[in-house]
């Protein structure tokens, strides 16, 4: 049996497995023999009236999630009448016009009376399809149905009603249907747990940090003094610089250089281990770039602000960075103290034609930090361990996400085929 198809076990260990199987075009159908299609609209923007309704009105900018149930914008009754239509209870709303269509397929399903504008379509299915199953049909799709977006003109994608509904999808008995749309509701329910889970840990952060490293807040058994002092007399400060392009001698050496994408590219994460690129010691000889030992803060200054990170090897970084090598601070806690200066370094900035901060300017900035080094890494090792519960949450959020892209793939194609559900009889 293959990896998908032992995922989709794990996942779902209520439902046992069919051998896969080859995909055939036995059972693929029409969507357009399958459904049947209404048209929305806007109601009028003159009368304020009836926008203050409690009819959510779906655009193409609430259409994001799998199950339809609110909007930020709701109509009147009255509202509907004029211009706009109700969707039914278990109807497909698929997003057939917009600039997202260029990147995505908007699908979701109505799981609460809702209206919605011109740019929408609901597909209300015939008794042969289970409606969830519809949804993730379509949302399974979405790189062929990519494929039949044109453009109207302007920024707007435009997906044809009639191509999509020649579109063909796979479509198993009613009961398997069921059974495939609980599995990957399954896991749709995981990912919004996850989501939650993750957004709670990092405001519990951002609310430590803001505690910790203040000294508002102090951990048990310390009690010393903090005092003000500036960034250059607890380290010592770094510039970055680019050896010329026009020596291949001076590249592809074996010298990390950092760039703001290397530092971006890490979403938050803390450790930098490797950049897209490298120099040779004669590339760094020529720049003006330093070798900053492991354990630095790497700072961005330039353009992009107070962006850090602390490199686990020795590199060099471009004219982009200040780097902060410690010299009587524990080095993770100046980079967590460091991630919170930002708006105090964009105010420090100089330049007409991109922000920058300059050596002169980081040298004098005061920071209040404790004399006691072991309090420094007390509360970097509270961070840390935060860090790393989100790192972990953040993880599996990302394999959970190429899970269901498995699931989406063996299941919805019938390559992979659940051999007997909990269900019985059709809804």
């Amino acid at each position: 049996m293959n990896r998908e198809a032992t995922e989709v076990r794990e996942v779902s260990p209520g439902y046992d497995l069919m051998a896969a199987k080859p995909a055939s075009n036995e059972g693929y159908v029409a969507l357009g023999d399958i459904t049947r299609w209404l048209s929305g609209g806007t109601p009028s923007r003159a009368v304020e009236s009836y926008w203050k309704g409690q009819i959510p009105w779906i655009s193409a900018s609430t259409l994001k999630k799998v199950e339809v149930a609110e909007s930020d914008q709701c109509v009147t009754v009255e509202a509907v009448a004029s211009g706009s239509k109700m969707a039914p209870i278990d109807s497909t709303l698929l997003l057939v016009r917009g600039s997202a269509l260029h990147n995505e397929i908007r699908a979701g399903i109505v799981r609460y009376p809702v209206c919605f504008n011109q740019d929408v379509k609901a597909l209300i299915p015939s008794k042969s399809v289970y409606p969830v199953y519809l949804t993730y049909s379509i949302l399974g799709n979405e790189k062929e149905l990519l494929k039949l977006v044109s453009s109207a003109g302007n920024t707007a994608g435009v997906l044809d009603t009639k191509l999509v509904q020649s579109f063909r999808i796979w479509l198993p008995p009613l009961e398997e249907q069921r059974a495939i749309a609980t599995a990957l509701s399954d896991v749709d329910s995981l990912l919004e747990e996850l989501d939650r889970l993750i957004a709670k840990k990092r405001d519990i952060k951002q609310a430590t940090m803001q505690q910790l490293l203040t000294g508002q807040t102090r951990l048990p058994g310390f009690e010393g003094d903090w005092e003000v002092r500036t960034l250059s007399s607890i380290a010592d400060i770094r510039s970055g610089g680019t050896p010329s392009t026009s020596n291949s001698a001076f590249w592809n050496g074996d010298v990390p250089w950092c760039t703001p994408t290397d530092i971006t590219s890490l979403k938050g994460r803390k450790y930098l281990s490797t950049t897209e690129r490298k120099i040779s010691i004669f590339g760094l000889k020529d720049s003006s770039a330093e070798l900053i030992p492991s354990g630095s803060t790497i700072m961005t200054t330039r353009a992009t602000i107070g962006e850090c990170a602390i490199n686990v090897v020795p590199m060099a970084t471009n004219q982009g960075f200040k780097n902060l090598v410690p010299r009587c601070v524990n080095g993770e806690f100046l980079y967590y103290l460091m991630t919170t200066q930002k708006n105090r370094l964009v105010q420090l900035c100089a330049g007409s034609t991109f922000l920058e901060i300059g050596k002169k300017q980081l040298d004098q900035l005061e920071l209040f930090i404790p004399n006691d080094q072991g309090e420094q890494e007390a509360i970097a090792t509270t961070l840390s361990k935060m860090d790393s519960e989100l790192h972990a949450l953040e993880k599996r959020h990302r394999k959970t996400e190429a899970l269901k892209k498995a699931m989406r793939q063996e299941l919805l194609t019938g390559r992979t085929r659940l051999a007997k559900t909990p269900f019985e009889g059709a809804s």
